[in-house]
């Protein structure tokens, strides 16, 4: 069997096994670069050397990770014989703080809204977590008003999810009129270009800042991840980790003074 053909079955099982499906096409992208950097056979020496080429320490892991994914695969079904696929090195990547909306953010962008539509976006983005592109695909038939939840029916995982709807994300949406089927009527990049506009946190924040807010209201981690669709709980263990963090310092400042008032709600 040729690599590529290799590739296209370990794409197939990924998905069938309920992975993501972006997450199988770019380590497929990855396995294919490096069957073009070395012709097969390839040693563990050269993916060592094909990992070097790596613009970042970020880059060089996301191969790393690719090699071994598909070396797994192949052990398991008969693939290529890359035994070798345990020892691929993971280069280590210090992670820096990632810009997260808070509840002041949110406030803020509220005043800031020239519009009901732009006061939803807000909301649903605060409320939800949900990815700007699952805002722009979301429709009415997607929303149960009365049960206060959406189906996000086009995941990045592949899967359709449940997620809560705030009482004020109800209200908006009953307000805002749509001349579509789409509750919001726009598309991710106008989004985008609306939280610029109001000199607002990005999508990407938002989503982070929904996942810390929740976390420190006492949502279980399982909950978390479910309703924001991570395919893993690798992230959310690192919004859990900050989290707690944050009340540790909070603790301890109470019990040097006790009338420091508790941030640990929002």
């Amino acid at each position: 069997m040729e690599i590529q053909e290799y590739i296209a079955e370990f794409v197939a099982d990924w998905r069938l096994a309920g992975h993501s499906p972006a997450t199988a096409e770019t380590y497929a992208r990855y396995i294919r670069h490096l069957t073009e950097f070395k012709d097969l056979p390839v040693t563990l020496q050269d993916v060592k050397r094909w990992l070097a080429t790596s613009m970042s320490s970020e880059s060089a892991r996301a191969r790393a990770r690719a090699v071994r994914a598909f070396g797994k695969w192949a052990e398991d079904h008969d693939g290529p014989e890359w035994t070798w696929w345990p020892q691929v090195p993971l280069t280590t990547v210090h992670q820096t703080p990632q810009p997260t909306a808070s509840h002041d953010d949110y406030v803020l962008a509220l005043q800031r809204a020239r519009s009901l539509r732009d006061r939803l976006v807000i909301e649903l983005l605060w409320s939800t977590g949900m990815r700007v592109s699952e805002l722009a695909r979301l429709t009415r038939d997607d929303v149960n008003l009365e049960e206060r939840f959406a189906v996000v029916k086009q995941s990045k995982s592949g899967k359709p999810r449940l997620v809560p709807l705030s009482d004020a994300a109800c209200r908006l949406i009953r307000r805002v009129n749509s001349q579509s089927d789409s509750v919001l009527s726009m598309t991710s990049h106008a989004i985008q270009l609306m939280l610029r506009r109001i000199d607002a946190p990005s999508a990407h924040a938002w989503r982070r800042g929904w996942a810390v807010n929740s976390l420190r209201s006492g949502v279980s981690q399982t909950s978390v991840q479910a309703a924001g669709g991570w395919a893993s709980g690798a992230m959310v263990t690192r919004y859990t980790a900050a989290v707690s963090g944050e009340l540790a310092i909070s603790e301890f400042r109470r019990r040097q003074d006790p009338a420091t008032p508790s941030h640990s709600a929002t």
